[in-house]
């Protein structure tokens, strides 16, 4: 059904990946970052290389309906009838492995997995037989969790509103009707403003990179940053919070707009530096 520990391959998104998948909507690699970015920081792992996974206990009552697995799971704080009932844990998994002892498909069916958090009960929009298979594939690598949010953008709809950048339906097809209390709109729009803002850089070692990036120029970016006394907390090709804060340090004392994107402005001021 899914890897012992939900620990796969775990095969990093690269660069190429996101606008290969933008084409099958018809949208640049700039509306797929805004939401990767928004729903997960722009990556599909934690840090022990499971998928990124929230657990909603609000989900798994629904899903248990009436009867002595609700009444274990409600006894054990798992489930409860109104989402926001209790603080969400730092790590969801170890509420999951509860939770999949009263009913294992409940229970995936229950978490949002992956760069765009698709809900297990939503396996089929997002192109898998069952809420396992989908965990599995998820598991195993990036592009797969990618590819199920773009099936799951085309099956509900939403790929029009993504190109139309209509934020707020988006978000209310996307996340619920709730999107505004959190201000996904909001969110969808500025991580979309600060991607376009910066045309695609053509030179193959010096892409546009940010939030989410992954690969050699990543990697290029961070040993820059690092020479120059910016430090982004390990060159590992990976551009996470930390390369995105040095890199807005970087950015402040070069005299650049503080966008937190490597793209054809900030690329030749950290190269031409020695």
């Amino acid at each position: 059904m899914y890897p012992s520990g939900f620990k796969g391959r775990a095969t990093r998104l690269t660069d190429i990946d996101v606008p290969r998948v933008g084409r099958l909507i018809g949208v640049g690699e700039d509306e797929i970052r805004a939401v990767i970015e928004v729903e997960t920081s722009g990556g599909g792992f934690d840090s022990q290389g499971r998928p990124k996974m929230l657990f909603e206990p609000h989900r798994f009552y629904l899903e248990l309906g009436p009867g002595q697995k609700r009444t274990a799971a409600e006894a054990s704080g798992l489930a409860y009838q109104k989402w926001g009932t209790k603080p969400y844990p730092k790590d969801s998994y170890p509420r999951l492995a509860l939770a999949i002892k009263i009913d294992a498909n409940a229970a995936l069916r229950s978490a949002s997995w992956g760069l765009g958090q698709i809900l297990g009960s939503n396996h089929k929009a997002a192109g898998f037989a069952t809420p396992g298979d989908m965990v599995e594939a998820f598991c195993h690598s990036e592009a797969a969790q990618l590819e199920a949010m773009i099936s799951f953008i085309i099956s509900e709809g939403l790929d029009d509103e993504l190109r139309r950048h209509d934020w707020s339906a988006f978000a209310r097809g996307y996340n619920g009707p709730g999107y505004a209390t959190h201000g996904y709109h909001t969110k969808l729009a500025a991580a979309f403003k600060r991607w376009q803002a910066i045309p695609d850089t053509l030179a193959p070692a010096c892409p546009k990179i940010g939030l989410g990036s992954r690969g050699d120029a990543v990697r290029h970016a961070q040993q820059r940053l690092t020479a120059l006394g910016f430090d982004p907390r390990g060159v590992d090709g990976i551009f996470g919070a930390n390369t995105r804060a040095a890199t807005i340090a970087y950015q402040k004392s070069a005299g650049l707009k503080q966008d937190g994107i490597i793209g054809p402005k900030t690329w030749p001021a950290l190269l031409k530096e020695t």
